[in-house]
């Protein structure tokens, strides 16, 4: 029997602009097979990030692929409120408060968790689950399902090594959504490759390539290029000094299309969830010579050559939408 070079893949979405962006790559990505997306908080509330999930699949011509609703706040919390940091970064509606049709679909009955487990099951090494929020809806498929972990590929945007944090001096901000369920997934023992910023800092798009975008004439280029200058707006306040955004969630997207693309470390990972460190992504002393490492972190990334495959991926959607 041939196997099928096409990848299935799960997006779990908190969709604010670079998770809009990561539907993109993975709708141009001729290896990938987009199954479905889960939908989860921060960015924007759990609702509003699924009613942008099916609005851009509808704009880039992906209308079959179903959304399916996660739990909307941390797993030691009874709700979840956006903060004014990422209203302003993504924009109130998490889209870069650009027009959208919004679409005539509605998200799936079947929950978030229930379809990840029963997609491991049914996919195994031929599925790749990519999350790019908290790690929440993760956290409970390994607790739901003791079978999970074990046969999960799963690669997270999210967390920061070797370089400071987006939130404080350690902590990146997906994880401190909910540290508690990133530990949970950390220390599973699950296979877990982690994109964090200290190589999504180094993919910068700047207004050069999003004119690219609007120079298409299409519906779709417009619609990414003004959702994505307004991300590049915010980021010349929060961060002047990289001169461009950060690619956080396409690269994720990207790794699990070639992994080559960065450099990683092998090393049992944890999330400190107390004390002043809280949220910080660090190696597990307790796991520290073990000899089975299940976390790769990314810490190199060959930015030339994903800027040409982000640039050439996206525009291949853009172009004729």
């Amino acid at each position: 029997m041939v196997e099928s070079m096409t990848k299935n893949i799960i997006l779990d979405l908190d969709t604010g602009v670079d998770d809009a962006l990561a539907i993109a790559y993975a709708l141009g990505s001729p290896e990938l097979k987009l199954i479905g997306i889960t939908g989860t908080y921060g960015n924007v509330l759990m609702q509003t990030g699924m009613d942008n999930d099916l609005a851009i699949l509808d704009l880039l011509g992906a209308p079959d692929v179903p959304v399916f609703p996660g739990i909307p706040h941390a797993q030691e919390s009874d709700d979840f409120e956006v903060l004014e940091i990422s209203k302003f970064i993504h924009g109130k509606d998490g889209v870069g408060e650009v027009d959208i049709k919004a679409s005539d679909r509605k998200p799936e009955d079947t929950d978030a968790v229930d379809f990840m487990i029963e997609s491991v099951k049914k996919y195994g090494d031929d599925l790749v689950i990519v999350a790019t929020g908290p790690m929440t809806n993760l956290a409970a498929a390994i607790r739901k399902d003791p079978t999970f972990k074990d046969n999960a590929n799963i690669v997270i945007m999210g967390g920061a090594l070797v370089t400071p944090g987006n939130v404080n001096a350690w902590t990146e901000a997906n994880i401190s959504q909910d540290p508690e369920a990133a530990n949970e997934l950390f220390r599973s023992g699950a296979k877990v490759t982690m994109i964090g910023l200290d190589v999504t800092l180094q993919t910068l798009l700047t207004y050069k390539e999003t004119q690219q975008w609007r120079d298409l004439g299409t519906q779709a280029g417009t619609f990414l290029a003004d959702m994505t200058d307004f991300y590049i707006k915010a980021y010349e306040t929060t961060a002047p000094h990289l001169g461009g955004c950060g690619l956080h969630d396409p690269l994720a997207v990207a790794v699990a299309v070639d992994p080559s693309l960065v450099t990683c470390l092998d090393i049992n990972m944890k999330v400190d969830v107390e004390g002043p460190t809280r949220g910080r992504t660090i190696g597990d002393e307790t796991r520290l010579n073990d000899p089975e490492k299940t976390m790769k972190v990314a810490v190199g990334v060959d930015v030339d050559r994903f800027l040409k495959e982000f640039m050439s991926r996206i525009t291949s959607v853009a172009e004729s939408k």
